[in-house]
């Protein structure tokens, strides 16, 4: 299905050229650099060799005529962007690899800056450099005071250069206090406003900070509470989940500074507003809980703007022009065919989403139609959080029309989907009162009875897998119990409750008996590499108050983050909700996946996937515009050029990649060897939901016995596992 017809929203070409005879003050190089028909003829011109390991990061000179890349070979390479080639090679003599390389503002890119194991690194000015890193910590490092740190092997190693501690800030759910400790995965400085300085780690919760209100310098030695920060963000759907899994990998601010990009590990890239005003969603934890009430209304703070119009408002209000309004209307049409057929769901959400976020001012009636039809169609896709879109759908519906049937039943059916039967429930029965005589109707409050008493049934009868909790101070878990895995392809599976093993802290130890057996396996192959035996695997979770009493490096006696009266008397921040979801990759093997606005304005969105291939989206309604293949492996680092209508790109293979319009003909894929014009789209994006259900998590006890091969346990370097014969 071709959506070309439908057109972008970032104009036409012709009107953008002849428009500067007009107006002087129009630049119009800005919105050509990434123009949608220079973003869909892009494709790749060259490849960069000179790396020996996987490239982990490039970035552009601020004149666009340098590029600097950082790689598993410990090398920082800078290429010359005239004619691409590599004109030095730096041995930068790193131990580990380098994951973040910049050039030093304001020095005649004569300085770089480079970050290696697993930290990330920032350059604000040509003076001060903020590096951001796993140990929970933001450093300022200022080049006029000499070394912050002393040399390695000095018996003194404190550094007076900590600007956040974040090592007591990790938020398991936004109703919980900060106690857990925070790895930092990446920071952003904004280009308009340098003081606002934005940091994501291993939680769900991206954090903006004002650095003319952080304290001064602190050691590295001397742990403090983390500070107030001016904003959080994070999807509503994720703030409540409590998985340890949860984690950004890239946070970055839009070139206008009013916007903010978030990458999740095992999840989506979310658009976020940064300043608090018109069109910017916050919540508190109690409207999380709301969303599933049968109240239309949510009193949440700042959420009364997403008020329908009434018809007498719609009166007074622009309305659509006559080409505008029939555009409308056939994309409705295309979306309800797309639900009737039971095919093409993710095109018939297109279309709605080009309705309802392309900017139009539609009626209520047609607004409260699209919201329903795009929920029907979200919740018969079944891509990794549609239940939970669908309910934002279906909610802003009923605000619009609070009796609705249609709204009543979808919201039924998404509770259902996200494991919530007893409210499914609710919602059935408001809908039967609503039309007593529907069939339809009936049958659904017949299912959701049958599966709220088959859910009490599967709680109360013992569990045949194996022990499951023996107290809150410590429990046993069988190996089964973390292998099993429900292998349906139901929403529920993606968005319904989670086992105990993914609310748990995840702070506990693990006893591993494993157990050979003396006598050789007469029918068995015999394997000199592998062990063969039984395998007792238990996690014992440690009392609360032994963890508070080790430090966050393992010390005892450092200062707690929290304590039983701070979570009675913790009051849950203010979140910033998403406003837009990018879906079609996917984020789960490595974790310095980015997430880039590209061109002056950022009016498309781009970032690297776990299938070698990297995916553009229009910013405004999140409609997937370009899909190309960039690596054998995986994508990561995705960088637009700042004046050109270029794009660098690099991931696990030793080159990097380098995109141009210079394909003859637009299209979403990219011609040539480097990604063939029949690759199906839609096949591909729903391959990579596949592998972004396979969390970690799931992962896990499948890497954990491929490890019990002999050869693969080095002495002395069991972690994570520590494993002994009985």
């Amino acid at each position: 299905m071709d959506f070309s017809s439908f057109g972008f929203h970032d104009g036409n070409v012709t009107n953008l050229i002849n428009h500067r005879t007009i107006d002087l003050r129009h630049d119009v190089n800005h919105k050509l650099q990434m123009h949608s028909s220079m973003v869909q003829r892009l494709s790749l011109e060259r490849e960069l060799e000179g790396h020996l390991g996987c490239v982990n990061t490039i970035a552009w000179n601020s004149a666009g005529s340098l590029l600097i890349s950082g790689s598993d070979d410990t090398r920082i390479n800078i290429w010359r962007y005239s004619d691409r080639e590599l004109i030095n090679c730096i041995d930068t003599g790193h131990s580990s690899n380098i994951f973040c390389t910049k050039f030093v503002p304001e020095t005649s890119d004569e300085i770089v800056a480079s970050g290696a194991g697993d930290a990330e690194v920032e350059v604000g000015n040509p003076n001060v450099i903020w590096s951001a890193s796993e140990d929970g910590t933001l450093r300022q490092h200022d080049l006029r005071e000499g070394c912050s740190c002393p040399p390695a092997g000095a018996s003194n190693q404190e550094c007076r250069n900590v600007l956040l501690d974040l090592r007591g800030a990790a938020k398991k759910s936004l109703a919980e206090p900060p106690k857990q400790p925070l790895q930092l995965k990446s920071c952003d400085i904004s280009a308009t406003r340098p003081h606002l300085l934005l940091v994501g780690g291993s939680d769900a919760f991206a954090r903006l900070y004002d650095r003319r209100m952080l304290p001064p310098l602190s050691s590295c030695t001397r742990k403090i509470s983390p500070p107030p920060c001016v904003n959080y963000f994070c999807p509503m759907h994720l703030s409540e989940r409590g998985r340890s899994s949860l984690s950004l990998t890239h946070v970055t601010f839009s070139p206008n500074g009013e916007e903010v990009l978030i990458s999740y590990s095992g999840e989506h890239v979310y658009l976020m507003d940064v300043n608090q005003g018109s069109g910017c969603v916050q919540y508190t934890s109690g409207d999380v809980a709301k969303l599933s009430s049968s109240s239309p209304i949510l009193n949440g703070v700042n959420m009364s703007h997403q008020r329908g119009a009434t018809s007498d408002e719609y009166s007074t209000a622009r309305s659509c022009s006559t080409v505008q309004l029939k555009k409308c209307r056939k994309l409705v049409k295309l979306a309800k065919n797309c639900l009737r057929d039971g095919s093409n769901y993710y095109y018939g959400i297109e279309a709605c989403n080009e309705v309802l976020d392309g900017g139009y001012k539609i009626d209520p009636k047609l607004e409260h139609e699209c919201l329903c039809l795009r929920a029907a169609l979200l919740l018969k896709r079944k891509w990794k959080n549609d239940a939970h879109m669908a309910v934002k759908d279906l909610n802003q519906a009923r605000k619009t029309d609070s009796s609705s049937l249609k709204a009543l039943l979808c919201m039924s059916e998404a509770l259902s989907q996200l494991g919530k039967h007893k409210e499914a429930l609710d919602f059935a029965l408001a809908a039967q009162c609503l039309d007593p005589s529907s069939v339809e109707v009936a049958e659904r409050v017949e299912i959701i009875q049958k599966q709220l008493s088959a859910a009490e049934d599967e709680k109360n009868k013992p569990n045949d897998r194996g022990a499951k909790f023996e107290s809150r101070s410590g429990r046993v878990i069988s190996l089964s119990d973390i292998i099993y895995r429900s292998e349906g392809n139901s929403d529920a599976s993606q968005d319904g409750p989670r086992s105990e093993r993914e609310d748990s802290d995840y702070d506990e130890e693990l006893e591993l008996d494993f157990e050979t057996s003396a006598s050789g396996d007469e029918g068995r192959d015999a394997d000199p590499n592998v062990l063969h035996g039984s395998l007792n695997l238990r996690f014992h979770r440690r009392p609360e108050s032994a963890r508070e009493a080790v430090g966050l490096n393992g010390s005892s006696g450092s200062p707690s983050f929290s304590s039983q009266s701070d979570k009675t008397s913790y009051q849950p921040e203010t979140v910033i909700d998403m406003k837009r979801r990018y879906i079609g990759h996917c984020n789960v093997g490595t974790d310095i996946k980015q997430a880039s606005f590209l061109g002056q304005t950022g009016n498309y969105v781009a970032t690297g996937s776990d299938d070698g291939r990297w995916f553009i989206w229009e910013k405004k309604t999140g409609r997937l515009i370009k899909m190309l293949m960039g690596d054998e492996a995986v994508v990561n680092c995705v960088q637009c050029h700042p004046f050109d209508s270029v794009v660098a790109t690099s991931g696990i293979d030793s080159t990097i990649k380098i995109w141009t319009p210079t394909a003859p003909e637009p299209s979403m894929v990219a011609g040539g060897s480097a990604g063939p014009d029949t690759d199906n789209v839609l096949e591909a994006m729903e391959g990579n939901q596949q592998r972004l259900c396979r969390t970690r998590e799931a992962i896990l006890p499948f890497e954990l016995l491929e490890r019990f091969q002999m050869h693969d346990f080095a002495e002395g370097a069991m972690h994570p596992f520590e494993c002994a014969q009985s």
